[in-house]
């Protein structure tokens, strides 16, 4: 025994029969080698197997519990003998039939039924119809895209090696992360089984004017000095198409503008907002008359924007 019976199947000494079930079953279900294709999935079936073996029958479990490792020279709870009787070890190895470690109703594991076990794994194998493999790829959107949806036409490369043209109906306010399932476009079925599907996983491209948090669209909005201090309605583009946005008089450069309802579409659900906040700009350079102007404007204003902080 390579290992104690209980940390192989990962219960405490103390579990109940159905404990000890749910245990096998799970580590049976992932070791089984039909399944797993690890170089030490058998061994490691193998291993759970005798363990649930012994665990599973109250009196070899007894013997266990009492003599450990040398439980097998045990037999009826106290004599010692050079041979075990009743289920004292591990069962014969499975009966021939189906794949390489038995059929699907083989005896290892006592009432464990493989065919409920493996959850149809055998049928798959079986001879005759089956369903073609699912495919995955990534389909890249631009912002734009994302939030007005509508039917495009992506290449992707198959996977052997040709490009294939597909139309994909893009819905509006997909986000990134989403997925969108093409039905029946992954791999042609087994013997006139039906086609598998593909599976586009949506990545939206980064944008440099537009920042997507959520289904929120936030951006900078530049405005003037004049702009700033006197207010005015701005245009400006958006994913969604144009739109006039107000800018308060007296607004200084970080405060944020809310247009309800003009961020991300959400099919199901309320959508996001767009923000816009204001970046104060001005010229880099001043002609004379400007600067002329400014020069006016500062003597005359009484504003001072430092007053009790510098």
């Amino acid at each position: 025994m390579a290992e104690d019976y209980y940390s192989v199947l990962g219960v405490p000494r103390t579990a109940k029969p159905d404990e000890i079930q749910r245990a096998y079953r799970k580590l049976a279900r992932k070791y089984h080698p039909d399944v797993n294709r690890e170089p030490d999935a058998a061994d490691k079936f193998k291993e759970i197997g005798e363990a649930y073996d012994t665990l599973s029958n109250p009196e070899t479990k007894a013997r266990y519990d009492r003599f450990g490792a040398d439980y097998r020279q045990y037999a009826g709870g106290g004599g010692r003998s050079g041979r075990s009787s009743g289920r004292s070890g591990p069962r014969p190895g499975p009966r021939p039939g189906r794949g390489a470690y038995g059929n699907a109703h083989t005896d290892m594991g006592g009432d464990v039924d493989w065919e409920d076990l493996l959850g149809g794994w055998f049928r798959q194998q079986a001879r005759g119809p089956a369903q073609g493999a699912d495919h995955e790829a990534e389909l890249w959107l631009t912002l734009e895209e994302a939030v007005r949806g509508g039917r495009r036409t992506v290449r992707l490369a198959k996977p052997d090696g040709k490009s294939r043209d597909y139309d994909v109906d893009v819905p509006p306010g997909v986000l990134d992360g989403q997925r969108i399932r093409l039905a029946g476009e992954g791999a042609a079925g087994r013997e006139g089984g039906p086609p598998g599907d593909l599976s586009l996983l949506v990545r939206i491209q980064p944008d440099t004017t537009y920042r997507l948090k959520g289904r929120d669209i936030h951006f900078d909005l530049p405005v003037t000095p004049s702009e700033a201090a006197l207010g005015a309605k701005v245009k400006v583009k958006t994913p969604s198409g144009p739109v006039t946005i107000t800018v308060p008089e007296g607004s200084s450069s970080g405060r944020r503008l809310r247009l309800r309802g003009q961020g991300m579409p959400d099919p199901e659900g309320q959508p996001g907002n767009l923000y816009a906040e204001i970046r104060v700009m001005v010229p880099p350079r001043l002609s004379s008359k400007v600067r002329k102007l400014y020069e006016q404007l500062g003597a005359i204003s009484d504003f001072h924007p430092r007053e009790g902080i510098l």
